[in-house]
């Protein structure tokens, strides 16, 4: 295809009403069952219908069932129960004044994180046959207007074990190791669907100054790889076209002076097997390093996907800003490795995001917009 396609990492504004049955949910109480799923297939419908006419090629079902990008697994699979104390970021923690300023105003999200507890197997793939029908039916009834392709989220084991900690397993790379089995059918499952997996990988990047805030470098390293290790054995029977990850620092306005450089999550990033690479390249402390890609040997097989909208600011990226941004890895890796999409997601926790829902639609307008300058620029006449 002569252009540059669309995307976004996959989370988008959740109604008030989706927000008060996930947590209605989370309770187990106060919802009418058949209520929740009327009413999460008419959002998925809704968000999908949005995306196409933002102009996004590669759609995704919102993240409407999920109350996080991590937490939701606990009751997909076993081992989980109670929660957790809250791991801070080192870069809030340098500055005291503004995690006060964030925790009185209510910018930090609200919910159980579980701890392990016990053996992690598969429970049920209940609530990911629900979400896949939801995704079908919503992609269905576009009709010819249907996007070119689709794709769902799932929480990698990095991410599982960053969010909720281990009390049962002998060691890190055990845990790593079982979620990566648990997690296993319910990749498969949405691949199986016909929808691209997408893997999210926060822990290679947030995990530095989060996680693995107290180890030294080489440590931290070393476990990343354990990670990726975790993550490519989960991934055995799914060939690498079919996935993509992200990787970010933590979807939050903050300092972010305690981010881990590009030029050492690249390496490690790269060993991991999905074929597409999502990451942020527009936020202040990252915007500048795209000249790491451009430094490093990219794998021919890789496509990268960098965010070219900042998903934290009301700021509505000008399209010749994104256009500027896309033709910059367009000509490190050539313009049919590179696909146009968001830092992260605009709604990582339901009911909490920066973003006015409305305001993240138009910045994915403007993101289709900028695609088709560069992709004027980059293909000429022949652009379509």
């Amino acid at each position: 295809m002569n252009r540059i396609l669309t995307t976004h990492v996959g989370s988008l504004p959740r109604s008030q009403r989706i927000t008060e049955l996930i947590f209605a949910h989370e309770l187990g109480s106060g919802f009418d069952p058949v209520e929740y799923e009327t009413t999460m297939a008419d959002a998925v419908r809704t968000v999908v219908a949005r995306q196409v006419e933002a102009g996004i090629d590669l759609v995704s079902d919102g993240e409407q069932s999920k109350i996080s990008y991590a937490t939701y697994i606990k009751d997909r699979i076993t081992g989980f129960d109670g929660d957790s104390p809250r791991r801070t970021p080192q870069d809030l923690e340098a500055f005291p004044s503004f995690l006060k300023r964030l925790a009185s105003s209510g910018g930090s999200p609200q919910y159980r994180r579980p701890r392990c507890v016990g053996p992690i197997a598969p429970k049920t793939l209940a609530p990911l046959t629900a979400d896949i029908t939801h995704m079908q039916a919503a992609i269905a009834a576009m009709g010819s207007s249907a996007p070119i392709g689709t794709f769902m989220n799932a929480a990698s084991p990095g991410v599982i074990a960053l969010f909720q900690p281990n009390e049962y397993y002998p060691s890190h790379e055990a845990y790593l190791n079982a979620l990566a089995e648990a997690m296993r059918p319910e990749y498969e499952a949405i691949v199986a669907a016909g929808f691209i997996l997408q893997l999210d990988c926060p822990d290679l990047g947030l995990g530095r100054h989060m996680m693995f805030k107290d180890k030294t470098e080489s440590e931290y390293i070393r476990l990343a790889h354990q990670h990726v290790d975790a993550l490519n054995t989960a991934l055995r029977n799914i060939p690498a076209e079919r996935v993509r990850m992200h990787i970010c620092w933590g979807n939050y306005e903050g300092p972010h002076h305690c981010d881990v450089p590009m030029d050492i999550v690249l390496p490690i990033a790269l060993r991991a097997k999905p074929q597409a690479l999502l990451f942020e390249s527009s936020n202040p402390r990252h915007a500048h390093e795209w000249t790491v890609f451009r430094d490093s040997k990219i794998p021919d097989e890789k496509i990268l996907v960098p965010g070219v909208l900042d998903s934290v600011t009301n700021f509505i990226e000008h399209p010749l800003l994104v256009a500027e941004r896309i033709e910059r890895f367009a000509n490190i890796v050539g313009r049919d490795r590179v696909i146009a999409g968001s830092d992260c997601g605009f709604s990582t926790f339901a009911g909490f995001g920066n973003v006015d829902s409305e305001i993240v639609y138009a910045k994915l307008h403007a993101l289709a917009e900028g695609a088709a300058i560069a992709s004027q620029r980059l293909w000429g006449v022949r652009a379509q």
